[in-house]
């Protein structure tokens, strides 16, 4: 065992992800970055982080990854499931294989690597599991069923967590990200034009693409630096907040729909189609 606190930030090699492992490693901690592409963390390596291979959805990677990390330091003292994506589109023309997916590596796979993970951690007394949902675990946007159902899925597994793992010391803090600087939106616009940019939906699919775009244009969201920022807060705090809220939109969004009401928030939502 080493003195030094360990770390595991998994989707490190881009946005989130790769300033979160950035600023641990920062704070002094040694840290391991897990991805499917590793040779996007090459970055992180020269500051010394570890790279791991991971697909999300390959139980043999993750098993991979958490051996070697065991092997190398024997526990981790803080784990940031940060590893995700967003399917997007109409409920009716997203194959259930596809949806499936979406469970695999935003729910299943972040939860296989915690059960992995957590004897290490209960042996020791103590760590930290920081997961980073979305403030689209508290609302819903259009097109978006798939993915918002495996951000609130995660809110709820991460709520339950955190009550069977406090009498072993291990704290469990969610984080909710609003609208971050990163290839997110690209991403969800490609993939509803290449699946539904003609037939029923098109005319949805179309408005919600092109303000998809729009909102994640360059300089139009926030740095990812902030949600690296709040990891940092929580994992030194004595006592952290059960979650954290930052980024744009965030706070107004899940206000206007814990206060106002489903009619006041389908109508924020649905002013995108004009």
């Amino acid at each position: 065992m080493i003195d030094k606190k360990t770390a595991l930030v998994t989707g490190a090699s881009s946005g989130m992800g790769k300033a979160i492992a950035k600023r641990l490693l920062a704070d002094g901690y040694k840290v391991h970055v897990a991805a499917r592409q590793v040779e996007k963390m090459e970055d992180l390596a020269r500051l010394g982080a570890i790279p791991l291979r991971m697909d999300m959805s390959k139980e043999e990677e993750i098993r991979a990854a958490v051996g070697a990390i065991l092997a190398d330091v024997g526990t981790i003292d803080v784990l940031v499931n940060n590893a995700g994506f967003g399917l997007y589109g109409p409920v009716e023309e997203i194959g259930i294989d596809e949806a499936r997916y979406q469970f695999e590596v935003n729910i299943f796979g972040l939860a296989r690597l915690t059960q992995l993970l957590l004897p290490a951690m209960r042996g020791k007394g103590a760590g930290t599991i920081v997961n980073i949902t979305s403030m689209g675990g508290k609302i819903y946007t259009l097109l978006g069923a798939w993915y918002h159902a495996t951000k609130h899925a995660l809110e709820g597994w991460s709520d339950c967590l955190r009550l069977e793992l406090a009498p072993f010391g291990i704290r469990v803090v969610i984080v909710e990200p609003g609208l971050i600087e990163t290839g997110f939106g690209d991403v969800v616009a490609d993939g509803l034009l290449k699946r539904s940019g003609n037939g029923p939906y098109a005319k949805v699919t179309q408005a919600v693409a092109m303000s998809t775009r729009a909102a994640y244009g360059p300089g139009r969201g926030t740095d990812p630096g902030v949600i690296a920022d709040i990891v940092s807060k929580a994992v030194k705090a004595r006592r952290p907040r059960t979650r954290y809220v930052a980024g744009k939109y965030a706070k107004p969004m899940i206000m206007i729909r814990n206060w106002f009401g489903d009619r006041v928030f389908d109508r924020v939502i649905m002013s995108q189609m004009r």
